[in-house]
């Protein structure tokens, strides 16, 4: 693996930065992309480095398609043809639905959802020509239930969307020796939840615990290896349970 690209869109922070660190620590060479956290996005690309990977850190609005564009042109010109893409971007806004503004509703569509078809697009490509990919889209556990959702309804339909979505690019690319997957989180320690919120959720797990990064990490792993070749349009819970 010590020759193959990986692309983490969200990279800079939480499940995305551990995925990213992990492939570099593989000899992955990586490129994360960042929005606003371009402080924590120095921090993670340092870390990518610690082991001598290459490595490269682009500020990038995945929601933008022109700019996803100049993404996957940069990563291939710096790094080399992309070998996977892990589309972990994704901002997470609680609101009544009734309270949610026209424009936070579009937000989340816009940068959980449409970034997987826009970056999918433009790497699939490649990867056709080569006849080897792997891409991993993170959704959210329960996103595959359909259940009423009144304070994160947008978010929730974007990533059942996420789940259509990789299931029909599997089908589109399986045959070209791409496979397409997706990992649905529940509660996981990644910082973006306060830790009194993920403890009030604690007793409606039915493992019984608040699920750490490496869980995510494990998962990701998983499905970006030789030994996942036969696994394609799988949606893998990462959620001890809940949600199920």
């Amino acid at each position: 693996m010590a020759s193959r690209v990986a692309l983490v869109t969200g990279g800079a922070r939480g499940i995305g930065r551990a995925v990213a660190i992990d492939l570099a620590k593989r000899g992955w060479s990586v490129a994360i992309c960042y929005r606003t956290s371009l402080s924590d996005a120095k921090a993670t690309w340092d870390e990518l480095r610690k082991g001598g990977a290459e490595a490269l850190a682009e500020h990038c609005d995945v929601s933008d398609p022109a700019a996803c564009a100049e993404l996957v042109g940069k990563v291939r010109e710096t790094l080399g043809p992309i070998d996977a893409l892990v589309n972990a971007a994704g901002p997470y806004v609680r609101v009544p639905l009734l309270d949610q503004t026209i424009e936070s509703w579009h937000e989340q569509f816009d940068n959980n959802l449409h970034p997987v078809f826009y970056l999918s697009r433009l790497v699939a490509q490649g990867m056709v020509e080569r006849r080897f990919g792997r891409i991993v889209n993170f959704s959210m556990a329960n996103a595959d239930q359909m259940v009423g959702q009144p304070h994160v309804t947008a978010h929730y339909i974007a990533k059942a969307g996420v789940l259509i979505l990789t299931k029909t690019l599997a089908k589109v690319l399986g045959p070209h020796g791409i496979t397409v997957n997706a990992i649905s989180p529940g509660f996981i320690a990644s910082g973006s939840a306060p830790a009194e919120e993920l403890e009030k959720m604690r007793k409606s797990i039915p493992a019984g615990y608040i699920g750490e990064l490496e869980d995510a990490v494990a998962a990701a792993r998983f499905l970006l290896s030789d030994e996942a070749r036969y696994v394609n349009g799988a949606n893998l819970q990462v959620s001890g349970g809940w949600g199920v």
